[in-house]
């Protein structure tokens, strides 16, 4: 394992996925009494888990076909195009 790798998509990520829609509703599930921390944190991790292995194959998969230059910036594209909605909407 790359650790360099390792720690610059871990780094991204933790960052990305500070203070998004998806550990503000994990927050709410565990602050239900009803539901048990562990099912949640369990069930939380496995969404994430699953995800992110559909992420990496269709990634994989497209970098097949497409350039990963040609991924990044459509990627960026996006990023600049909800950023900039999010602003005028938000």
């Amino acid at each position: 394992m790359d650790l360099k790798t390792f720690a610059l998509v871990f780094g991204t990520i933790f960052v990305a996925e500070l203070g998004d829609k998806t550990q503000l509703a994990t927050m709410l599930y565990a602050a239900d009494g009803r539901m048990g921390r562990l099912n949640v944190f369990a069930a939380a991790a496995l969404a994430l888990i699953v995800a992110t292995a559909l992420n990496v194959t269709v990634g994989a998969l497209l970098s097949q076909y497409v350039s990963v230059r040609h991924l990044q910036v459509v990627a960026g594209i996006g990023f600049i195009v909800i950023g900039g909605w999010t602003l005028l909407h938000g």
